[in-house]
């Protein structure tokens, strides 16, 4: 059976695009299809997940892409005036514990617009590891302003820093993506974060927590003011110069009527059901195959359906491949628990919210325990595979945390060498010559984009994300224009599979089509057949 590898990236296009030359040094291009194949000639879809960063942030100076403006709008203050300079950077630029350390002090002074973090810096580089940023549903919508994009800063709790961004040309990734497809109008399917947009990707919604203003673990709800808004406590800065805001609550659960179907539903990190979790089993858990249910960040299993359920019943090989997989399922000792996912000057090596599937009945891990053993799998068994040419049909690549790209304990070279490691294994595969690989990330991680969303649900889409798409079938040195986002990979899966579309993916294009909006591509106008 032929297979098609499809590695996620933000992707976009426009035929009438001028192809770019291959950059120098460049890998030689496969053969061209022949006149006779067609999408069903791709045989294997892979999706590398990579985490937390926008459009602007890694590609806002790519040739010929919609890059960063030469006057963008300035930021505003949360009075809406305009800043007088960029807020500093809470807390130092650089992550605690890694080097070089640059100083919060050192940040001050900034202009109003964006800035590159290497010429601005002295010793930045692309291995270094910044602090975290803000990348939460409702401080989103704030940031973004209804698409005006100028609220970044102001909503900020990293301040000036979200205005950064990186010279991408020194990249790997970057000369794939001139190689190939890169898309300049890939949109993050849900507003928010890794959690939630790692759910949009396989469902295509947002988890439910039933009755949660009545639970016994009391998860946390958030207060709003009006909107999208979030009540501010009393003692947040009135002016992003003075310091980042304060809300009453920014809770993990939308209160029950935002979405108007009078469900609540989580929107911030929760935690899975099932181990590997970071909450660890109840003390009545017998099996320690479970995570405590009390606890108020562990979220309810959930039943909704998914990419992965439409794939087993029109008989679609698939597996989720996670970096240190293996190594956390197998530790087994004391009460379970697994070691911190944050220790300063170190990266985690998983993060449990980053694994969709791990959090649905299918995969409960005693009735379900023969579907965790087909589908949730280790990078060392995506190698193998890759190299055996025994890839399933769809592959999805989650990389470990280290090697993920996302600020506050990865840096982008070690991600971006991975990456292109995995990518070049992929080319080398005896099942490439019907492969699809697209790259992407699952969010922005509070990076500023200066590009607006298209309206669409309550859902998003939001912040634009980088996408590359690699194969044989792929334009070559093409910047994509189509409008995409998340959910455009169920898209592709759906029209190359004959799979039938999730719920959210018709709500998003009946909500696109009520705003005057194009609906999300499907990623074929990257590609090429006879």
């Amino acid at each position: 059976m032929k297979r098609i590898l499809l590695v996620l990236c933000a992707a976009c296009g426009d035929s009438s695009h001028p192809e770019m030359p291959d950059a120098p040094g460049s890998s030689t291009q496969p053969d061209a299809p022949t006149q006779h194949e067609s999408l069903n000639s791709v045989t294997n879809v892979v999706v590398i997940y990579a985490e937390n960063r926008g459009f602007d942030n890694i590609y806002g100076t790519f040739p010929g892409a919609n890059g960063i403006p030469a006057s963008p709008m300035p930021q505003l203050d949360r009075d809406g005036s305009t800043l007088p300079k960029l807020p500093q950077t809470w807390g130092g630029v650089t992550a605690s514990g890694f080097s070089p350390a640059i100083t919060q002090a050192q940040s001050d002074n900034l202009p109003n617009a964006p800035f590159s973090l290497e010429s601005t810096y002295t010793g930045f580089n692309n291995s270094t590891i910044t602090r975290d940023l803000y990348h939460r549903f409702f401080e989103n919508q704030m940031q973004l302003d209804g698409g005006k994009n100028d609220l970044f800063a102001g909503w900020a709790d990293s301040g000036g820093l979200v205005m950064g961004h990186y010279d991408g040309s020194t990249m790997a990734l970057w000369t794939l993506a001139q190689q190939f497809v890169l898309a300049d109008n890939f949109f993050m399917g849900a507003f928010g974060g890794s959690f939630l947009n790692h759910q949009y990707l396989i469902c295509a919604c947002a988890p439910e927590y039933p009755n949660a203003d009545t639970a016994a673990a009391h998860p946390t709800i958030a207060v709003l003011d009006q909107g999208y808004e979030l009540a501010r406590g009393s003692a947040s800065p009135p002016s992003a110069i003075d310091g980042a805001p304060t809300y009453v609550l920014s809770g993990a659960i939308a209160p029950k009527a935002y979405f108007g179907d009078n469900t609540f539903r989580a929107v911030n990190t929760m935690q899975p059901p099932y181990q590997p979790s970071a909450n660890a089993p109840a003390a009545s858990d017998t099996t320690k195959l479970y995570a405590d249910l009390t606890r108020p960040n562990t979220l309810p299993p959930q039943t909704a359906r998914t990419i992965g359920d439409e794939m087993n019943d029109h008989h679609v090989t698939w597996a989720w491949y996670s970096g240190a997989w293996t190594s956390t399922t197998t530790i087994a000792t004391g009460n379970r628990m697994f070691p911190p996912t944050t220790v300063p000057g170190s990266a985690p090596n998983f993060q449990f919210h980053h694994q969709p599937f791990n959090y649905y009945t299918e995969f409960d891990p005693q009735t379900g325990a023969a579907a965790r053993t087909a589908h949730l799998k280790d990078y060392t068994d995506l190698m193998s595979d890759i190299t055996a040419g025994t890839l399933p049909q769809v592959a999805f690549y989650k990389p470990e945390g280290d090697l993920n790209q996302h600020p506050g304990y990865a840096s982008l070279a070690a991600g971006d060498q991975h990456i292109a490691d995995v990518v070049h294994a992929l080319q080398a595969s005896p099942q490439y010559a019907h492969m699809i690989i697209v790259i992407t990330y699952d969010e922005n991680g509070g990076w500023w984009d200066h590009v607006a969303p298209p309206k669409g649900d309550l859902l998003g889409p939001s912040s634009r994300i980088p996408a590359i798409i690699i194969s044989p079938y792929a334009k070559h040195g093409f910047v994509d224009h189509t409008p995409y986002d998340t959910a455009s990979i169920q898209r592709l899966l759906n029209k190359r599979f004959n799979l039938t579309p999730l719920p959210g993916l018709t709500a998003r294009d009946t909500a696109l089509s009520g705003h005057g909006e194009a609906p999300m591509g499907d990623l074929t106008n990257a590609l090429q057949f006879p």
